[in-house]
């Protein structure tokens, strides 16, 4: 099926967003994902969502270089998180193949509101790092990965976000230090997706290819703009994020 020059376009533009927007919080495949959907609504949407996730691998890698290179890592727990959240999204893509998610949606609604109304309420949420670094950390990294890179193979929308969130409240980080470890995290449960698409789906190359470019171009402006600006910037940026994500799970429930 012939891809028109218009629809290249289209698809490049959402790109560049959504890298630009996953680079500072995550939550770049509300954009990119919807887009890609409405304007390859002839190809069959296994390949749609295969597709997609080629420029956000890319976008996630030039986001994920500029933030570990300024920001302090501990290795350990970054290599622990990576593992498990790639064999996770795997496992997630795979059960995506198999059946509708549609039935968790409702579920999510709720848990975004509580996300929305915490962070507001929270003034002083992720602006700093904890002094202490949390008991049973690695415990923590494991669950944090194995739940959310499954929920990225099967639904998708919104984990960078759901990263830092829980990067913030269970392993003490601040917001750009959470930011840095959603990238890298976030980078290896795409590679778990497009491990098994390579497999099982059919990447429409023509398309992905030129995404990948605009996104990666996206995620440059957007990381160093992150690291510029600091954790108040990237909070406020986050609760948008959040709030937008939650209108389109609402939208999903009520009114699809």
């Amino acid at each position: 099926m012939e891809i028109e020059l218009y629809q290249v376009i289209t698809l490049c533009v959402a790109a560049f967003a959504a890298g630009f927007v996953d680079a500072i919080v995550g939550g770049g495949g509300l954009i990119q994902t919807p887009a890609a959907l409405i304007v390859l609504n002839l190809h069959p949407v296994s390949a749609v969502l295969a597709t997609v996730k080629i420029p956000s691998f890319f976008g996630t890698s030039v986001a994920a270089g500029q933030y570990i290179t300024r920001v302090s890592v501990r290795w350990k727990t970054m290599a622990l998180l990576c593992v498990v959240a790639f064999c996770s999204a795997y496992a997630g893509s795979q059960l995506l193949l198999q059946v509708s998610n549609g039935f968790m949606k409702p579920v999510l609604l709720i848990v975004l509101l509580l996300v929305a109304v915490y962070t507001y309420s929270r003034k002083n949420f992720g602006q700093q790092v904890a002094r202490n670094k949390p008991k049973h950390e690695h415990l923590y990294a494991f669950f944090i990965s194995l739940v959310v890179g499954f929920y990225d193979g099967f639904i998708g929308p919104g984990t960078g976000s759901i990263f830092i969130l829980l990067f913030i409240a269970v392993l003490g980080f601040d917001f750009l230090h959470a930011s840095a470890y959603a990238k890298v995290v976030n980078l290896s449960t795409n590679l778990g997706s497009i491990v098994l698409f390579l497999v099982n789906g059919t990447i429409i190359w023509s398309v992905a290819l030129p995404m990948a470019a605009s996104n990666a171009f996206g995620s440059l402006l957007g990381a160093r703009l992150a690291l510029v600006r600091g954790n108040a910037f990237i909070r406020v940026f986050f609760l948008v994020v959040v709030v937008l994500t939650l209108l389109r799970f609402a939208y999903d429930v009520f009114l699809k």
